[in-house]
């Protein structure tokens, strides 16, 4: 099962990616990336569905209009603890639950927000504070749904989030630099943790490197999913099976790919009909909805971001260099000086970058001039990236998409 927000760029523009088409048996939440938390929609159209087959097999689309005003943080607990308590647990279960909070716009209940109100300064804190809050109590109600059914002895629970806070928003990732937006170690880390029966060690934090991508071959080996029973053939996986370095503490990569960009491998697939020209379309975080910031790094033309063991090497172009956040997350913000000497509270910069994280975890001094060697070998490891690259359109929102003041899914493949 899928609740969720944002079931991926192609899940969100084809019916041929929605989650049952994927895999799933059904799917409660948004294709897009964000919505009005009460009014569940984006730019004036709702984005609130529920997805699943009926008994001859046809794909339901129920648009989930009858759930207006209600608070989207909580639908989303509730279905995770409905499908949890209805499970036949004779077959197994799994569950994806990707949470909007704390994403814009930060919209929570008044009550839940008087519970920071005499210890957290700025409406603006308190409010993601109380989102992040009653994010957290939902996860609870889920665990002790496990708990109470009995299905907790036998089930892995792993918490994780895709990115950083922004910076220079109400979020703070001290002490590391950056936020969401940048390849920089703010941005790029996740918070995360495991829970389970199954671990062989508890109580200790991980710092071996983990990837996203790895967390399907872990758990695709650890319930003896075998590829080649399938229908359909399994495509090339990024990732590596990490149980042992969750379970036991040991190390299973020393490398992650944080991005390659390349204007080779880059195809303008929006056409006349599509948004590429987005923004022609002013919108506004106050009306519940998203405007891509001008020069924002998705847009840059040319770099390669690559960790290997402690080293992290970026080069290229239109890299995104931002500062520091404060300890408590208030609005006092550190700029850096670039290599060229120039400051920047937050600029996209071209120029070669290598960190050593072992001693510089803040990222704050610029060592490729003293390890030519290093950035030799990784500046090496570009080309066979590219050389798996797969020939990729931008796809953005389109007209299309706006059926009856509902989004749906529009191309068509």
């Amino acid at each position: 099962a899928v609740v969720s927000t944002q079931s991926g760029y192609y899940g969100r523009d084809t019916w041929q990616h929605v989650p049952p088409n994927r895999g799933f048996d059904t799917y409660f939440g948004m294709f897009l990336g964000e919505q009005g938390y009460y009014s569940h929609k984006k730019i004036g159209r709702v984005d609130f569905r529920e997805n699943y087959r009926d008994e001859e097999g046809n794909l339901v689309d129920n648009i989930r209009t009858d759930l207006h005003g209600q608070y989207n943080t909580y639908l989303f607990t509730n279905k995770s603890v409905e499908l949890i308590q209805s499970h036949d647990q004779s077959k197994p279960f799994f569950l994806y639950l990707a949470y909007t909070a704390p994403h814009i716009p930060h919209e929570v209940p008044d009550d839940e927000v008087q519970k920071f109100a005499s210890h957290i300064s700025g409406g603006g804190r308190q409010k993601y504070a109380a989102m992040v809050s009653v994010m957290d109590d939902g996860i609870g109600k889920i665990a002790d749904s496990l708990a109470s059914t009995g299905m907790m002895e036998n089930t892995i629970i792993l918490f994780t989030a895709d990115n950083g806070a922004y910076y220079k928003s109400v979020g703070s990732n001290y002490p590391l630099r950056g936020g969401k937006s940048s390849f920089l170690e703010g941005g790029m880390r996740g918070v995360s943790f495991v829970h389970s029966p199954l671990l062989q060690l508890t109580g200790y934090t991980n710092k071996h490197l983990h990837h996203v991508t790895d967390w399907y071959v872990t758990f695709q080996k650890l319930v003896d999913d075998v590829p080649g029973d399938h229908d359909k053939p399994q495509l090339p996986l990024d990732g590596v099976d990490v149980w042992s370095s969750v379970s036991a503490n040991v190390s299973c990569r020393e490398e992650i790919l944080y991005e390659l960009r390349d204007p080779t491998k880059r195809a303008d697939s929006s056409g006349k009909k599509g948004l590429k020209n987005w923004h022609k379309y002013p919108v506004s975080l106050k009306t519940s909805d998203m405007n891509y910031r001008k020069g924002d790094s998705r847009d840059a033309l040319d770099f390669f971001v690559i960790r290997w063991r402690n080293w992290k090497l970026l080069t290229g172009t239109s890299l995104e260099m931002q500062g520091w956040s404060s300890e408590n997350g208030k609005k006092n913000y550190t700029n850096f000086v670039n290599y060229k000497g120039e400051l920047h509270p937050r600029s996209l910069v071209s120029g070669t970058f290598l960190f050593d994280l072992s001693v510089d975890e803040r990222e704050e001094s610029n060592v490729a001039e003293k390890h030519p060697d290093v950035v030799k070998r990784l500046l090496y490891k570009k080309q066979g990236y590219l050389d798996k690259v797969k020939l990729v359109g931008e796809q953005r929102f389109s007209n299309k998409g706006m059926v009856n003041g509902v989004w749906k899914p529009w191309v068509e493949l």
